[in-house]
């Protein structure tokens, strides 16, 4: 039991939050019901923290500190059910359960994305401004000339975010400045500036640490862009 212990504790962090939402995932896909301890899409922390360490050995400290971020990201949320119960003494009293399910976000990470996805730009006329907008990878939109370099993007964020050589706060910075890319591509006129001042400083960073490639495609699409 100890050498599990100290085997699940050399666990990465985004090892365990892939281990935990593919958990919720399979849950929901498999559920008969919202709740229940062996059927039910949404779990208690008894259940988890239960299954979680049978099935892959993580620790309690892992599960807790794991979870805060799955829900802080929104890939989970919390599902509070209020009882109540009467004391020996006829006194009321309130409880409440709190129980996690994984979102919509959290599926289409595991599951990819789907034709049922929110557009982000529902509610503009997108056939009036003569763009044809497209839905690439990682569920961001881009003007369809611009499909490939937007493609192209995705795989570098994925490759980002497997690096072993980058801490979380790093992927994020380096994800969130592809995204912001991205958004211009969903533009009829990119403002180059822009673009040009975000990749410099992914296309750094990414070589900086062995994900050479990818970013060299990244920057050899971006020339049309830039013509």
């Amino acid at each position: 039991m100890a050498s599990t212990k100290r085997g699940s504790l050399q666990l990465r962090d985004d090892y365990v939050r892939q281990i935990m939402l593919r958990f919720f995932y399979e849950r929901n896909c498999n559920a008969t019901s919202v709740r229940g301890k062996h059927s039910g899409a949404a779990v208690s922390i008894s259940v988890l923290r239960s299954e979680l360490k049978a099935s892959h050995g993580l620790a309690r400290q892992q599960i807790v500190s794991n979870l805060t971020y799955l829900l802080s990201q929104g890939w989970v949320e919390e599902r509070p059910v209020a009882k109540s119960f009467a004391t020996p003494r006829g006194s009321i009293v309130p409880s409440v359960t709190i129980y996690y399910i994984i979102t919509a976000a959290g599926i289409d990470k595991i599951g990819g994305p789907s034709e049922f996805m929110r557009d982000r730009f529902e509610g503009i006329r997108i056939q009036a401004t003569g763009q044809n907008i497209i839905t690439i990878g990682n569920g961001n939109q881009v003007a369809a000339r611009f499909k490939d370099v937007g493609e192209a993007l995705t795989n570098l964020a994925e490759a980002i975010k497997a690096s072993e050589q980058l801490d979380d706060s790093a992927k994020l910075d380096l994800v969130a400045d592809i995204n912001s890319m991205q958004d211009q591509l969903a533009k009829k006129k990119p403002n180059q500036g822009v673009l040009q001042s975000l990749w410099a400083g992914v296309e750094t960073a990414a070589k900086a640490v062995g994900i050479a490639e990818a970013a060299t495609k990244v920057g050899e699409l971006l020339g049309s862009v830039f013509s």
